[in-house]
């Protein structure tokens, strides 16, 4: 499913060679394909969110929110384990792009009833969380746990007494991984190393829109506004065949 690194870079010399634009080194290379796999994958989102609000048809293949969510899919991670928590109910989450639901296994639901035992852990922003924690009504319970955000990697739970960090675990939706056209120089010429390369994690069929947005950056990086209007063309033309 993956997309060819070696495959992108071929395309994107061949295509800025025959417009004459240049050279395209490995380096540069490198760094234009992550931040296109990264505008790409930041899409779908976007572009999920426009397409459920249409209504959808009975053809699998054809409809654009199972497209998208099949694209996605393989960056979610399911009950993932989070680092370490503290006596006071702090812990760490693990890298990701978004988090979803960070879960509680209850020993004790799970041997009273039919339950499995699992009971989310419910986001509050702080400023709710302050009336929550100071109300006795309302004060989380190992039935009903909350957690708050408190920096871009840490959080803390709710009650605190929560600190067994092997029945916390979380989903989450992942970055994909940075990709590398990693090379050898043989007689001052850079060498595919198929070895230490590393291929894009997008959908395959997101091959044409990297070679295009790779160029497009390649056209601003090179303040050349010929090789963006082509990139430019060819997205427009893209994006509208998607959508049409």
């Amino acid at each position: 499913m993956a997309v060819s690194i070696d495959t992108v870079y071929q395309k994107v010399l061949a295509i800025a060679n025959k417009e004459q634009r240049g050279y395209v080194t490995p380096q540069e290379f490198n760094l234009l394909a992550n931040q296109a796999q990264l505008e790409i994958f930041e899409q779908y989102f976007y572009d999920l969110s426009q397409f459920m609000r249409r209504p959808g048809n009975d053809t699998i293949y054809a409809d654009q929110v199972d497209t998208l969510k099949e694209k996605i899919d393989v960056f979610e991670k399911f009950r993932q384990d989070l680092a370490g928590l503290t006596a006071a109910g702090i812990g760490t989450f693990p890298t990701h792009y978004k988090m979803g639901e960070i879960h509680y296994h209850n020993a004790t639901l799970a041997a009273s009833s039919n339950h499995s035992g699992l009971v989310e852990i419910e986001k509050i922003d702080q400023n709710k969380a302050h009336h929550i924690l100071n109300s006795p009504l309302t004060q989380p319970t190992l039935e009903r746990p909350i957690y708050i955000q408190l920096t871009p990697t840490t959080f803390q739970i709710y009650p605190t007494s929560i600190t067994n960090i092997n029945l916390v675990a979380c989903n989450y939706i992942a970055k994909p991984t940075k990709v590398q056209w990693a090379y050898t120089i043989v007689n001052s010429e850079a060498l595919y190393n198929s070895t230490n390369a590393v291929d894009f994690e997008l959908h395959a069929s997101e091959e044409t829109k990297l070679v295009i947005k790779i160029l497009e950056l390649a056209g601003i990086t090179m303040k050349d506004t010929g090789l963006i209007q082509v990139a430019d063309k060819e997205e427009t033309e893209t994006i509208q065949q998607e959508k049409s």
